[in-house]
């Protein structure tokens, strides 16, 4: 940053280091601020942290429920560990026993938690992923055997969550996207 030399610590007139921080003296982000400040500042001007979080959440879904599937295709695909994932004691681990360990740690913030302790974005974002962990095996909790979980109907199931789950995080954020848009634009 270029200081002025009358007093010595603030940013000289006429650099971009003088418009970002006259800018931010007035709550405003400038052109001069990178394609990320002024993402930030669209997201904390757009929605509050209520949405934040829905957004959140329903974006760590999105990325662990996907995630998940890739890895278990290519699981079933022939690579990875052999006997198709991770063992304790012989005997298969499934990833929900994880995510029902999450929203337990989530349900305990919730009710034991300060207020800042709430809505602490890693909040969120535990709550999107356990909810994916639990929802991506949720026929071996419910003990479904119909053809909806046999490999074709899985295909559709799947397919059909990943819809869901990306358009809930549109939606949820919608107040927020097109403004994002311009920030990282730059215009």
């Amino acid at each position: 940053m270029m200081t002025d030399p009358s007093s010595g610590s603030s940013p000289r007139a006429g650099t971009p280091a003088h418009a970002a921080a006259a800018a931010s003296s007035k709550g405003e982000v400038s052109q001069a601020a990178g394609r990320y400040p002024r993402l930030r500042h669209e997201w904390g001007e757009r929605l509050d942290p209520v949405e934040q979080s829905a957004v959140m959440s329903w974006a760590a879904f999105t990325t662990v429920f996907a995630g998940l599937r890739v890895i278990t295709h290519w699981i079933h695909g022939g690579h990875g560990p052999k006997g198709g994932g991770v063992s304790l004691g012989g005997r298969h681990f499934h990833h929900y026993n994880i995510g029902i360990v999450l929203l337990a740690g989530v349900g305990a913030v919730g009710l034991r938690g300060s207020e800042k302790q709430r809505r602490h974005p890693a909040v969120a974002i535990a709550y999107g992923s356990a909810t994916a962990l639990v929802v991506d095996e949720l026929a071996l909790l419910l003990d479904l055997e119909d053809v909806y979980w046999a490999h074709d109907g899985r295909k559709s199931v799947d397919a059909a969550v990943g819809v869901i789950a990306v358009g809930a995080t549109f939606f949820a954020g919608l107040p927020f996207w097109p403004h994002a848009h311009r920030a990282l634009r730059g215009k």
